[in-house]
């Protein structure tokens, strides 16, 4: 069994498959050196792992907290410069830093009080967009932010999901419940460790591509890629499953956002009715369109729980049809199912009524 490469699990939450999943899927419809998609890239695995196997990879996503992952898994800088960079800023930091204003009382309960001066300074000085070594440092910040600082030092808040972050009031309710205090984490040796656990095995060989954008401009973004892309792999948001911006709102705010949920960052977070869902995959479609080979393949993970099995293929089907007008598609199968596992967030909340199963779909675009 291949070892995991520790780059995957850099910062984990809801929506992700397996880089088995992705293995499969390159093994059967790939050579290496061909060029792999994936336009809901998330956190990266499927453009990571295609690197991983020799292929060419490029992806996109329109939030900030998954363009950062995974932009900093295929363009990762040497150990040594990211070392350095840590020893940069904990130089700089003021150490008699006089007593910070918290951005809401969440964060006091949340973080302790030097912990989230050091947060504050590292967020004020990262700059992840611009610069490979900060986009890294970033990501790196992003997983060890929140998580169940009982069972790890590699976390730097009150007791949390890892892979979502629970609303302000409810979180303050619950450690005081349980009489739960932020732990002091001096936040540059924990980014230093952290940093060094996930360099135990050396970054993939050659870079990747990864934009922060809608999967509608793909055909603008990744103009260079026009008919070369062999294969997609990729998984659309889930109808009315999450909404990201608000499962993922204490990160999206250390990348420069609100101090507090938002819902609807982006309008295609959380798709209530099928109908603008299937147009939004439809016109998603679209945009991928240009970037197809001749021959190539399209991987489709997808579930929900108001959609049976048939009902996602008619979907996904019509939509493909549409959105790639034009092109002649095939279904290579009729679709293979799989269980999804139970929800980390269960010992902190109620989970919401989820899909219990997602579906495979794969078709030849000729």
């Amino acid at each position: 069994m291949t070892t995991r490469h520790p780059f995957h699990s850099i910062c984990p939450y809801f929506a992700m498959f397996p880089e088995q999943f992705v293995e499969e899927q390159l093994l059967t419809y790939t050579s290496p050196g061909d060029l792999v998609f994936d336009p809901f890239c998330g956190r990266g695995t499927t453009v990571f792992e295609s690197l991983l196997r020799g292929r060419r990879a490029a992806g996109s996503d329109i939030n900030p907290v998954a363009a950062c992952i995974a932009r900093a898994k295929v363009t990762a800088p040497q150990l040594n410069t990211l070392v350095d960079r840590i020893d940069e800023l904990e130089s700089q930091y003021p150490r008699d830093r006089k007593r910070i204003q918290s951005p809401t009382p969440f964060f006091s309960a949340c973080f302790e009080e030097r912990t989230l001066s050091e947060i504050l300074f590292v967020r004020e000085n990262l700059s992840w967009r611009r610069k490979r070594t900060d986009g890294f440092l970033a990501a790196v910040m992003l997983g060890i932010l929140h998580g169940e600082s009982h069972r790890t030092e590699l976390c730097l808040s009150n007791r949390m999901p890892r892979t979502i972050s629970t609303k302000p009031d409810y979180s303050i309710r619950w450690w005081n419940a349980r009489n739960l205090r932020p732990p002091r984490r001096d936040v540059f040796s924990v980014l230093r460790k952290a940093v060094m656990f996930r360099y135990r095995m050396p970054p993939a060989e050659q870079a990747g591509l990864v934009h922060q954008c809608d999967a509608r401009s793909v055909k603008r973004r990744f103009k260079a890629l026009a008919g070369a892309v062999k294969l997609v792999v990729t998984s659309p948001p889930y109808l009315d499953t999450t909404d990201y911006a608000e499962d993922q709102w204490l990160r999206l705010w250390f990348l420069g956002g609100d101090p507090q949920p938002r819902t609807r960052l982006n309008k295609d977070d959380r798709h209530l009715q099928p109908s603008s869902y299937w147009k939004f995959l439809q016109e998603a479609w679209s945009g991928v369109h240009p970037l197809m080979a001749k021959g190539s393949t399209i991987v489709i993970r997808i579930g929900g729980a108001r959609f049976g099995k048939d009902e996602l293929l008619d979907g996904v089907w019509r939509s493909l049809k549409l959105g790639m007008a034009g092109r002649r598609l095939e279904a290579i199968h009729d679709g293979k199912t799989s269980s999804i596992r139970p929800r980390e967030t269960s010992a902190f909340r109620p989970a919401p009524r989820p899909a219990n199963v997602e579906h495979d779909f794969a078709f030849r675009v000729t």
